[in-house]
């Protein structure tokens, strides 16, 4: 019996970090909120237009923010490796903005290598994006499905301006607004005549229509059931409605009473 108190010690622990982390996830939610969308179009305008260095300043100081979260939600974790392993795509996001601030190093100024660093980067600001869209909409259905095919398209667009630029590969896009098109048509399962030539464009490319084929099943379904929806609502169509599975429902439950009393 004397042993008990000190076994128990631990599990009384390990309950008062995970509610300590709830807590903290509670206070900071709407704060990473803002900073993640606010991350998201910085990385989208320097996609687009390119960087200076006020936008590079303003995105140290939230990248710094996000590297004191991810710290102190570690330092709580009763379990860091489980953690890790589900913060796996976090912490690759999170340390691809540091080699920005290592420049003296030769290897990080090659092209193929900073090419690299923007196709990781354009992944976790996606899933930065995406977490912060399942936080922010407690019902994950339509709206949420939505709102990550926009972030998705619109970050897919310019990765896909940054890779196959018209300047560096033939037939490549001229503007975002290209890019955006053949996004769109790409994440539609649509397709066009253009394909993309170098290899990190080639892997967006890849990551984007593994995303529209996911995702593309689910909106029609979702459309199907909205028309299926309203023609029950009629009383002259053909599918059953809510209001006439109740009507059977009752004629049963009628019919059954009546044999029963038979």
């Amino acid at each position: 019996m004397a042993g008990t108190p000190d076994e128990q010690a631990p599990s009384g622990t390990e309950d008062e970090r995970w509610a300590v982390l709830d807590e903290l996830d509670d206070w900071l939610r709407v704060p990473m909120l803002v900073l993640s969308f606010v991350w998201l179009l910085l990385v989208l305008a320097e996609l687009t237009w390119g960087t200076s260095r006020a936008m590079e300043t303003f995105g140290t100081a939230i990248w710094i923010a996000f590297l004191a979260e991810f710290a102190l939600r570690f330092v709580l974790a009763p379990a860091k490796l489980a953690f890790l392993r589900r913060n796996w795509i976090t912490i690759i996001a999170l340390a691809v903005p540091a080699f920005r601030l290592l420049r003296a190093f030769r290897v990080l100024r090659l092209a193929r290598a900073t090419r690299g660093l923007r196709l990781v980067r354009i992944v976790g600001t996606a899933n930065r994006g995406m977490n912060a869209l399942r936080a922010s909409l407690r019902r994950r259905g339509l709206g949420y499905v939505s709102g990550t095919t926009l972030l998705v398209t619109l970050l897919g667009a310019g990765g896909m301006l940054v890779f196959e630029p018209a300047s560096e590969v033939e037939g490549g896009f001229e503007s975002y607004g290209d890019a955006l098109w053949w996004t769109g048509m790409l994440i539609a399962t649509m397709g066009s005549e253009f394909w993309p030539r170098s290899g990190e464009g080639r892997i967006l490319c890849f990551l984007l229509a593994l995303y529209g084929f996911a995702v593309f099943g689910y909106i029609t379904a979702s459309f199907a059931s909205f028309f299926v929806g309203r023609d029950a609502a009629s009383e002259d169509a053909e599918v059953a409605g809510a209001k006439d599975l109740v009507a059977l429902r009752k004629e049963i439950a009628d019919l059954r009473r009546e044999l029963q009393q038979r």
